[in-house]
């Protein structure tokens, strides 16, 4: 396993160089690869690689990698939790890896449900969810979030959601499984008035599979 990631590490580098390799400085001796491309190094020999630019370095070993950046360093090893990362600590958790994809498929789902006005379609709240959003305001359990859903939905014209990105992912540390979810909403309210904000919200999946927290942040749309 530890191969298979070092070797996924070392083609994704050396594909975001494809288009540049041929302009540049390549060396191929046995077990050996060397790209230089400007500033910019890059050493490959068995499972390790090293990068250099300037006072940037970073080193895949086995399962562990290096990042220096000047005065900031990171330490990543095993199953890819960061270790350390100064000049600041993480007080929730830092060490992520990727998580269940299926857990991404839930959040998306809700977000469906949400623009659909279909909250009875799907059962993924847990009875002790609960929901942090970005006034201050926070509602606990599931009837109560249920409620206020709906009264705030049913309220609206209509609701349409996109999505820039979403990450399902695992604390290693504190045993968790989240998704990070980045989009637009927009709101159309029954006097005609448009709402565009952007959303991004972290999702908790307990063991049970249930949803029991969300977190939400929202942003206006910046004005053209």
């Amino acid at each position: 396993m530890k191969r298979i990631v070092i070797s996924s590490c070392i083609f994704l580098f050396l594909l975001s160089f494809n288009q540049v390799i041929a302009q540049e400085k390549v060396k191929v001796t046995d077990d050996k690869t060397k790209v230089k491309y400007d500033s910019s190094k890059v050493k490959v020999k068995d499972d390790k690689v090293k990068v250099k630019d300037g006072d940037y370095k970073k080193k895949y070993k086995d399962d562990k990698t290096k990042v220096k950046d000047g005065e900031n360093k990171i330490k990543i090893k095993d199953e890819g939790g960061i270790k350390t990362v100064d000049p600041y600590t993480a007080t929730y958790s830092s060490n992520f890896v990727i998580g269940n994809p299926a857990h991404t498929k839930m959040i998306v789902e809700m977000w469906k449900d949400w623009d659909d006005n279909a909250f009875d379609r799907h059962d993924y709240w847990a009875d002790t969810i609960s929901v942090f959003l970005s006034d201050g305001s926070v509602t606990k359990g599931k009837a109560a979030n249920l409620e206020g859903a709906k009264k705030f939905r049913g309220g609206l014209t209509s609701s349409k959601s996109t999505i820039a990105a979403m990450l399902p992912l695992r604390s290693t540390d504190r045993n968790e499984d989240l998704v990070a979810i980045w989009g637009t909403e927009t709101n159309t309210w029954p006097d005609g008035k448009v709402e565009t904000r952007r959303l991004h919200e972290i999702w908790r999946i307990n063991k049970d599979g249930k949803i029991d927290l969300m977190r939400q942040y929202i942003s206006a749309v910046p004005k053209q």
